[in-house]
């Protein structure tokens, strides 16, 4: 029985050290485990706080690159776009989910991990005026990190944004 105990203690400890969102082991840049998300539930969210979406094939297939799919979209990136909605004001607009087209990657639009916005002066006051400018991306577009980590990324339409997480819903 004393073995069990003594051993138990030390795996407790390690346990929270490593879970997700504890301890002093994690960070905005890691990925853990997500909740994924259909296209309904996504959508159902995005009605409920006034957050629109567009595509321009008119569909959501996630395998048509015309199309705006949220199927499989992270439940952070969604609340994520929730927040932004209600800390800005602003009408917000999504032209981009995790239909195919996008650049691969970790932290991709595929993955969940990213939304793109299309472009409005509220916006962009709003993430220029109160997220931290980071530099420019390898394509040029000017970055702005948020106080949670998110990463905003004025392309040329739109803005694309890396949700690691919900931004403090």
């Amino acid at each position: 029985m004393r073995v069990r105990t003594v051993l138990s203690a030390p795996a407790l400890v390690l346990g929270v050290l490593f879970a997700p969102g504890f301890g002093v082991l994690t960070g905005a840049g890691e990925a853990h485990a997500v909740t994924k998300l259909t296209h309904s539930q996504a959508t159902t969210m995005f009605r409920n706080a006034g957050i629109t979406w567009s595509s321009s094939g008119g569909c959501s297939d996630r395998n048509t690159p015309t199309c705006t799919s949220f199927d499989q979209l992270n439940q952070a990136t969604a609340q994520g776009a929730v927040t932004l909605k209600k800390a800005s004001g602003c009408a917000l607009n999504i032209t981009g989910g995790t239909e195919t087209g996008h650049a691969s990657g970790t932290y991709s639009h595929w993955n969940g991990y990213k939304l793109d916005f299309a472009l409005s002066t509220c916006v962009s006051n709003y993430v220029t005026g109160t997220f931290a400018y980071i530099g420019v991306r390898g394509d040029g577009a000017p970055m702005y990190r948020s106080g949670s980590g998110n990463i905003y990324a004025k392309e040329g339409s739109h803005w694309d944004v890396l949700y690691y997480n919900c931004g403090g819903c």
